[in-house]
Order: structure tokens, then C-alpha cells, then sequence
């Protein structure tokens, strides 16, 4: 039985949780607020049902509760940051914050991230950038799951991508998605649900597609975005690619099929190429490209249009990217956060762990 909580009490939980783990008040409020974040815009498989993936890592000392992020080098522009085995829900946010400060100061910034950790979603350290006037474009690997074009080998993570532009008085768009056919937190909901997954998102070892959502504790493979080649896989696997140059090959950070795993029970290779996992981030102020005005009008006219398209189905409305996880925060936080038994359970159990109530 599905059960609803506020937000704030979530929010309050997570928090005491860091904090009991060694978080500063700073960090672990941070960390809290992105996951939080997750849940209010309908991403329940990046929201609080991670936090005891976290622990396990934190307890497992890949994640550094105290981490000293650093800029490795930099110029006008750019530059690379080391985030000490930083949480990447604190590591991301501070290494965005740097991307902007440079965007509004010669137009544009762009950071890449070395040893940090998973950062939960892309879309927040975009709207960062969006709350201060600027387009935003955050993207990170991850543990690699995916398979390639013509092989059933993990090479890449799900490596998701997301770009956010202000729109004036309209809701910011987000273009958020991975690279895969889909997220691997639709599986591990899928799984939790006991419902099969449409055929494309899994491989099996010996290159036979499954519906099954457990396939990967199988030694299967998720798909690059496009699923079969005839309906253009190979580009799927070049924008994961993309992501994983752009976030670890530039930066320093692990790549391939190196990227340490987000479970604490799978240790990362020996021999790793590159350290932790790596993120990039880029910020380019508006008003640097045209008066802010006029691209609000501009973009406002674009929203318009686009909405006002001939729907294929009258009983479907036509949405901008964006829209539905706005219109799924307003509602879960006037009635609450819906969190399925299993993840209740677990945050149960790291409350008493943390002597925090619940």
C-alpha cells in the first residue's frame, strides 16, 4: 500500500540522516533538498528511495562525508574541479554555482567534475542555472549498464543529459533524459511493482531481448537510447558516449566500463582509468546572446505555438518539456509524496539506525 508524506517531514529525515553519517548541516540540507526535489517532480527513482544506497556507500567509505572540493585548473571560462569523493548531490550544485559565476561574468561557463558520486537529477543543477538568469546543461556518467550498438557488453552508464532554459513568465523548460532506453531506476520500480518492462529496454547476455525487470541481476544489459538499430540505436549510444567524454574523458573521471559501481556490494575495478564518477556542467547567460526581453517573448511564442498544436488524441493536451513534473510537484505537495511499502521499510530502518523518529 502506497502511503503519502509531506515533504517537509522527508525533507527533515534525509537530512538527520546525513547529519548522522558526518554531513555538515550545510551539505546534509543540501543533499536533502535535491532528493526531495526528485520526489516533488514525480522522479521516484532518484528521490528518497536512493538515500539507502548512499549510507551503504558512505558506510562503505566511497563516499566522503567531508569532502574538500577543489578547482584542479581553470581559465576564464572553464575549468575542472576534483570533488574529494564528495557526494555528488553536494559536489554538483557547488561545481554548477562555479559555471555560473563564470557565465556571468564573460557569458558563459563550463565546469567538468572529477571523484564525486552520483548526483541525483540532472534537472536540478540545470534550474540552478535558470534561477540566475542563465540556460543550464548538466550531464554525468554513471555505473556502466548499457550496452553498446552490436554488443551485449556494459560499456556506458544510463549518462543522462539535461538542459533547462528560463522562460519568463512561463514555467522554465527541461529537457531531461538518459541516454538508455530507460532509466535504470524505472527497472528497479518496475521490479518493486512485479510488472515486465516493454521490450527494448533490456538485453540478456546472449543478445536476446526481456521484459523482465530483473534482467540485469542476470548479467543483462539496458539499450542505448532507440533500442534496435532500425530505429536508430547507434544514436542513443553516440549521445551516451558524448556524456561520458564530456563528464570523465575531459575531466579526469573514470570512463566505460570503469565507472564505480553505485552499489556498495560491487567494488570498483582495480586499475581504474580516471577517478570517481564525473559530471559537467555549463551555464550561458541569456542576456549575453540577446536583450532578456526579447528572448522572453521570443520563447513565450515558442511555448504558445507549441501548445497549441492539433493533438493527435483531443483527450491528451499538449505538453512542453517541463510541464508534467510541474504540474506532479503541485499536487504532491498539497497532498503528499507517495512512497511505495519497500522504500518506506527502508527509511524506516535507517531512522532507527540514526535514532531519529519517523
Amino acid at each position: 500500500m502506497v502511503t503519502d508524506f509531506s515533504s517537509e517531514a522527508l525533507h527533515a529525515l534525509v537530512r538527520g540522516v546525513f547529519e548522522h553519517h558526518g554531513f555538515s548541516e550545510a551539505d546534509a540540507a543540501l543533499s536533502a533538498d535535491v532528493l526531495i526535489e526528485a520526489d516533488l517532480r514525480g522522479i521516484d527513482s532518484h528521490g528518497v528511495a536512493r538515500l539507502p544506497g548512499y549510507v551503504r556507500l558512505i558506510e562503505k567509505g566511497r563516499i566522503n562525508p567531508k569532502p574538500e572540493i577543489r578547482i584542479v585548473r581553470a581559465r576564464a571560462s572553464v575549468a575542472s574541479i576534483d570533488g574529494d569523493g564528495g557526494i555528488g548531490l553536494v559536489v554538483g550544485p557547488k561545481a554548477m554555482e562555479f559555471a555560473i559565476e563564470k557565465a556571468l561574468q564573460t557569458g558563459s561557463g563550463s565546469v567538468a567534475v572529477r571523484n564525486s558520486n552520483h548526483f541525483g537529477i540532472a534537472a536540478w543543477h540545470s534550474l540552478l542555472a535558470v534561477s540566475h538568469g542563465c540556460i543550464g546543461m548538466s550531464m554525468t556518467n554513471a555505473s556502466p549498464l548499457v550496452a553498446t550498438a552490436n554488443t551485449a557488453e556494459r560499456l556506458l552508464g544510463t549518462n543522462p543529459i539535461c538542459v533547462a532554459f528560463p522562460a519568463g513568465e512561463h514555467d522554465p523548460l527541461v529537457f531531461d533524459l538518459a541516454t538508455s532506453a530507460a532509466a535504470n531506476g524505472k527497472l528497479e520500480i518496475a521490479e518493486r511493482l512485479g510488472k515486465p518492462v516493454p521490450e527494448g529496454w533490456i538485453l540478456m547476455p546472449d543478445g536476446t531481448y526481456s521484459t523482465d525487470p530483473s534482467a540485469l541481476k542476470q548479467g543483462g544489459a539496458l539499450l542505448p537510447l532507440g533500442s534496435f538499430p532500425e530505429l536508430g540505436l547507434h544514436k542513443g549510444y553516440g549521445l551516451g558516449a558524448m556524456v561520458d567524454l564530456f563528464s570523465a574523458v575531459l575531466g579526469g573521471a573514470a570512463y566505460g566500463p570503469w565507472v564505480p559501481p553505485f552499489v556498495a556490494f560491487l567494488d570498483p575495478i582495480p586499475g581504474a582509468h580516471g577517478q570517481g564518477i564525473g559530471h559537467f556542467f555549463t551555464a550561458w547567460e541569456v542576456e549575453a546572446f540577446r536583450d532578456k526581453s526579447e528572448y522572453e517573448q521570443a520563447i513565450g511564442h515558442w511555448i504558445t505555438r507549441m501548445k497549441a498544436a492539433k493533438p493527435l488524441n483531443p483527450e491528451v493536451p499538449i505538453q512542453v518539456h517541463g510541464e508534467p513534473e510541474v504540474l506532479i510537484k503541485q499536487t504532491r505537495l498539497a497532498n503528499g509524496i507517495p512512497l511505495q511499502p519497500a522504500v518506506v521499510e527502508g527509511l524506516k530502518a535507517l531512522a532507527k539506525q540514526a535514532h531519529l523518529s519517523f
